[in-house]
């Protein structure tokens, strides 16, 4: 993790955070239906399709368009219509956040439809070999060739597509191994997958090489890349703005803090929740624990990373 050059965030902050007006601005708590289908506008020629496994930003240039992730395999054909609805004929280019299912469902779809798919060097890698899910105890298949992607990056890149330019970049383990950004600079709007989390509790797959460390990373590179106009498309729920990215950045650089000063005293993950770390945050979380586990794991993953004695 790169050393962040900003005072320390501390307890009393954040607890005085929590009753303001603004943490009740920029962290929202809305339901989430898995069967409620939406397309909601996020600026001209772009819409955003939600209710369909993961969010689906869709940028049109007259009938065809751009995506940025596919949803869930068994929403595609409610992706499908959704598109039909923004008059949409065919996908050229489509991104993916990284190799969830939930964002990379729709790929043999419109693979086979032609779309050429971008991604990480690393999301290539999931999707082109069976993987294991830790928490399902099971290997995950590896997709058909057509649902692979046919282009990869490892830093950054940029490319000239029907809807304008496009820029993308690495997030260093900030969810999983292979996140990244997708930049639409003439709309100022950035889609950024799981990285941001307004409406589900942050998450790390601490086995497919997310960590906090990495994450509070990731945000601080957003953070660099938006202004106070910027929209922020997550994975999950509404649009976003600079302010929120911001606060979210505040709390895993407080947590992250907190429980390395934790592990440096031996805590384990149900030590840290006896402690009370998850009290009086400016956001609850759903379920503090599994949190507090994930964040665990991957801080021991990279514990040569956190400080010289940490062990």
């Amino acid at each position: 993790m790169n050393k962040i050059h900003s005072p320390l965030l501390s307890r009393r902050r954040l607890i005085a955070a929590g009753s303001s007006l603004v943490a009740a601005a920029v962290f929202p708590r809305l339901a989430i239906s898995a069967d409620a289908m939406a397309v909601s506008s996020v600026a001209d020629n772009m819409h955003l399709v939600s209710g369909v496994g993961g969010n689906v930003l869709v940028v049109k240039a007259g009938s065809n368009a751009v995506l940025v992730d596919s949803g869930a395999a068994d929403m595609t054909a409610q992706l499908q219509q959704a598109l039909g609805q923004l008059q949409v004929s065919k996908v050229t280019t489509l991104f993916n956040t990284h190799w969830h299912l939930d964002q990379v469902g729709g790929n043999a779809h419109f693979g086979g439809q032609g779309a050429s798919i971008m991604a990480h060097k690393k999301t290539a890698l999931r999707l082109s070999t069976d993987y294991y899910l830790f928490d399902e105890e099971r290997y995950q298949q590896a997709l058909p060739e057509s649902a692979r992607p046919d282009q990869t990056f490892y830093d950054e890149g940029e490319m000239t597509t029907a809807v304008g330019p496009v820029e993308y970049g690495f997030l260093q383990s900030a969810h999983t191994d292979g996140d990244i950004y997708i930049r639409f600079p003439q709309a100022n709007v950035i889609a950024v997958g799981d990285v941001v989390s307004p409406v589900v509790d942050p998450g790390f797959d601490w086995y497919g090489g997310g960590w906090i460390g990495g994450r509070v990373d990731a945000l601080n590179h957003i953070l660099s890349l938006c202004d106070a106009q910027t929209k922020v498309v997550p994975a999950y729920g509404q649009v976003v703005t600079r302010a929120h990215v911001e606060a979210e950045r505040d709390l895993m650089q407080f947590m992250y803090e907190t429980l390395v000063d934790q592990i440096r005293k031996g805590f384990d993950a149900s030590d840290s929740l006896a402690s009370g770390v998850m009290d009086n945050l400016p956001r609850r979380l759903d379920d503090p624990y599994r949190f507090l586990y994930s964040a665990h794991k991957g801080l021991w993953a990279h514990h040569n990373k956190l400080e010289p004695n940490i062990v």
